[in-house]
């Protein structure tokens, strides 16, 4: 193991990193909190401002990923769609396999501009958890309670919200509704076989409802969709810890741009072809798991420094004042004030420790474990 390596599995390391990305997220949180006299006066630059403070937060993570770990992501897409993405309103269709696919999502929108306005369908729980949670919140993040009978009408108004946003957008939608899981894979195929469906082997099957909610409601709003399927090369299952500890992986993903135009209306009509855009997405799986690629050619997109430069801000920022506060604490000789400090600092990691096991999948929801939700969609 090199020096480089050793430095970033170290705990010290990732205690930096813990408490820079908790300071600075509750630091953002306050300053949008503030912001909420400005939605009074002038809603549209309040959201300008959320979208800036946004992305202090969420491109922490994304610098993690690129510049930390150092995982690479090769972009299979048509070249002519590519010159239209960041360019317009997106809802992009990801299939759920791993632990850190939502990361890579952010990857995807902060190569094109559009990291600070992305949105997605998330689930009630997480708008409760701070830093990520509260910044949703502003974000006018879509928040469901899995419950289609409840989520309809507030799920309908929230994009119906998004209709006038100011900046372009990217909508991150994970049609399976849940994470990938030998499990609920074998469920999920009992359902499709209940329902005539043809079985998918590398995805459950997507829920159709959400899907038509969003796409009627954002017509006239977002131009395409964009077909997004996400793989690792040497058949890595990638962590939030292994990219904590500075562990590379190579991320490969296949975009397709389709317009929202071809999608039909009709919701029974809209269930089928999205059906049918999963056994495409099936397929695609399945080539890359016979050749290693995707059957498109491959686009550069290289890193953007922007994501390491506001890392380094708030790292210089907030390790002034806490080196300021051990020089004080190490010079009092205090062994009480030194040890309440050391339980904060562990506070800290325990923390974001919490925060990263919502990431994994031995401990993801129980949702789609049971027949009786699938059978609904």
């Amino acid at each position: 193991m090199s020096l480089l390596q050793m430095l970033k599995s170290h705990f010290l390391s990732h205690l930096i990193i813990c408490y820079v990305f908790l300071a600075s997220g509750l630091i953002v949180n306050l300053l949008q909190f503030c912001t909420l006299p400005l939605w009074v006066v002038n809603k549209q630059l309040a959201r300008k401002f959320n979208c800036r403070l946004a992305y202090c937060i969420s491109s922490q993570m994304v610098a993690a990923l690129e510049w930390w770990s150092g995982t690479e992501c090769t972009l299979y897409t048509d070249p002519k769609s590519h010159l239209l993405y960041g360019n317009e309103n997106a809802i992009v269709v990801l299939n759920h396999n791993f632990e850190i696919d939502f990361l890579c999502g952010w990857t995807f929108c902060e190569r094109f501009g559009v990291l600070g306005s992305s949105k997605v369908l998330a689930k009630k729980e997480l708008a409760y958890i701070p830093i990520i949670g509260w910044m949703w919140y502003f974000m006018e993040i879509v928040f469901c309670k899995r419950k289609w009978e409840e989520d309809r009408k507030t799920v309908t108004q929230s994009l119906q919200n998004l209709r006038d946003y100011p900046e372009n957008f990217w909508f991150l939608l994970y049609c399976e509704g849940t994470r990938f899981t030998p499990k609920k894979h074998q469920i999920s195929m009992q359902v499709a076989e209940s329902k005539g469906l043809p079985k998918l082997k590398y995805h459950l099957l997507p829920r159709t409802k959400g899907f038509w909610v969003t796409v009627q409601n954002l017509r006239g709003t977002v131009a395409a969709v964009y077909d997004s399927t996400l793989n690792f090369r040497n058949n890595e299952m990638p962590t939030l810890l292994g990219i904590l500890n500075g562990k590379k992986y190579h991320a490969d993903l296949y975009v397709r741009r389709i317009p929202l135009e071809s999608i039909p209306e009709d919701e029974a009509e809209c269930a089928a072809w999205l059906h049918k855009l999963y056994q495409e997405k099936d397929s695609f799986q399945e080539h890359y798991m016979q050749t290693g690629c995707f059957p498109s050619p491959t686009v550069n997109l290289p890193r953007q420094p922007w994501t390491l430069i506001n890392w380094i801000f708030w790292t210089c920022l907030l390790l002034y004042p806490l080196g300021l506060l051990l020089a004080q604490l190490i010079s009092s000789g205090s062994v009480l004030t030194i040890l309440v400090s050391v339980a904060l600092c562990t506070a800290a990691s325990l923390a974001v420790r919490w925060m990263i096991g919502h990431t994994e999948i031995d401990r993801g929801s129980s949702y789609g474990n049971k027949d009786a939700p699938l059978e609904k969609n």
